[in-house]
């Protein structure tokens, strides 16, 4: 990034929160700080508060036309609002330093005050703040002084957010990368249309219920696989280098290219059926006719995008034997075995089955319940073909296994039916070189795929 594009200066506690244009952005995560780090933290304040200076640490600021908005250090800011606001509250009326007393004064007049709608944050503001009051009860005046005049920040502003969060990646103390689907989240946010910025914050809301681990298991375990191996990518690590695979067209900027006229169409087809007063009479709603290859559509759509997937694959995951009722014997022999087998809790084994669970999810997103039975055996002779071909099986043997001797994502991305997909040929298994897989070998026996 260009030198001029940062700008850094160490400030004090009380100059920082004197910053009106200071703002809680709504891609910022909940508030999640316990009472243990608020104790840690005002611990810190008393055991430093006869040095010249202590430092909080460093703070990232995006610089949005004037806005401030907080890239990283929410947590502490936060925190350190808490305790001025008890300051306030318990202090005010008796400070008797007169440079005290404005400072005070002016803080109160000028410190930001942030809304929040996760009920993390909610419940976890509560109780510090009541921490804080315990606290600050017993503070002196020097103390005060000590906290707001000599407790320092390192201030990083950058003009871009996404150098910003770039830099944050950098800067960040305990070493901590930013997960990528926090930077598609800011990326999306941004690519709002004016028509739907009133739904953000319900957006972020749902976005935020979503557990980190879960969204983190979601993109990569699942969109980030899909996509990549069906457009014959390598499909290994999700970073932030992969992120652009996320990223599509803003539809309300677009140029009138001819592939973004269906595009056009579905966007604005739907949200015109569901607005119509017609609605409000037959209680219908038409949920966009989302697709895991097709190009993604930025802002509010990308979000509903995540949600719809986060639904599928949660439901999936939790039952997959209820699939479908029309499951016959052979599909639920499968399912039994693969959930079952001697050795499926090894690294390499829940890597195959990632394999038959990314093909299987890709083939009912695409065709829907259409001949699953079919589906379920063709999709588990080609993943499992792979654990009884190798000894070890690590992520690079699947990776390559995809793109190099049988890509099912391909094969899938281009069929026109089913049939089109069930007439590829997958080869026999000569022998099994894997240990405690022998209720996989049987499987393949019965089904004919053993064997010369």
């Amino acid at each position: 990034m260009e030198q001029q594009q940062l700008q850094t200066s160490v400030i004090s506690v009380g100059q920082l929160l004197q910053y009106s244009q200071l703002a809680r952005p709504v891609y910022q995560r909940p508030y999640k700080w316990t009472q243990k780090n608020v104790s840690q933290l005002i611990k810190d304040v008393y055991t430093f508060r006869n040095k010249s200076a202590y430092r909080f640490g460093t703070i990232v600021i995006h610089d949005d036309g004037g806005k401030y908005n907080i890239v990283d250090g929410q947590q502490r800011i936060i925190t350190l609002l808490l305790m001025v606001q008890a300051i306030l509250k318990h202090h005010k009326a008796s400070i008797k330093n007169p440079e005290l007393r404005s400072l005070l004064q002016s803080l109160e007049q000028k410190m930001f005050c942030p809304s929040f709608s996760s009920d993390v944050s909610i419940v976890n503001i509560s109780s510090n703040y009541q921490l804080v009051e315990r606290e600050v009860v017993t503070f002196d005046e020097e103390l005060i002084i000590f906290l707001l005049n000599r407790c320092e920040v390192i201030q990083f502003v950058l003009k871009d957010v996404s150098e910003a969060f770039q830099f944050f990646d950098a800067q960040n103390a305990r070493g901590r990368d930013l997960e990528p689907h926090d930077l598609l989240k800011a990326f999306h946010l941004r690519e709002f249309s004016d028509k739907d910025e009133p739904h953000k914050t319900q957006i972020v809301d749902t976005w935020e219920n979503m557990q980190t681990d879960e969204l983190s298991g979601l993109f990569s375990d699942f969109l980030f696989r899909v996509k990549s191996w069906s457009r014959l990518q390598t499909a290994r690590y999700f970073t932030k280098n992969e992120t652009d695979i996320f990223k599509g067209v803003n539809i309300d900027r677009i140029d009138a290219f001819s592939y973004a006229i269906s595009l056009r169409i579905a966007h604005r087809f739907v949200d015109n059926y569901n607005s119509n007063f017609e609605r409000q009479v037959d209680m219908k709603h038409m949920a966009y006719p989302f697709q895991l290859d097709q190009t993604i559509i930025n802002g509010r759509r990308f979000f509903e995008l995540i949600a719809y997937y986060k639904k599928t694959f949660d439901t999936y995951k939790q039952n997959i034997n209820a699939l479908h009722p029309t499951l016959n014997e052979n599909s639920k022999d499968i399912l039994l075995v693969i959930n079952n087998y001697e050795g499926r809790s090894r690294i390499g084994d829940s890597y195959v089955r990632m394999l038959f669970d990314c093909a299987l999810l890709f083939y009912i997103d695409r065709f829907g319940y259409a001949e699953i039975n079919k589906a379920v055996e063709k999709i588990f002779v080609w993943a499992y073909s792979v654990r009884l071909n190798y000894q070890n099986v690590q992520l690079a043997s699947v990776d390559n296994y995809v793109l190099q001797k049988l890509n099912l994502f391909r094969v899938i991305k281009d069929a026109t039916t089913p049939n089109d997909f069930f007439t590829l040929n997958i080869p026999s298994v000569d022998a099994n070189y894997s240990t405690k897989t022998k209720d996989i070998e049987n499987l393949f026996k019965n089904l004919k795929y053993y064997g010369n």
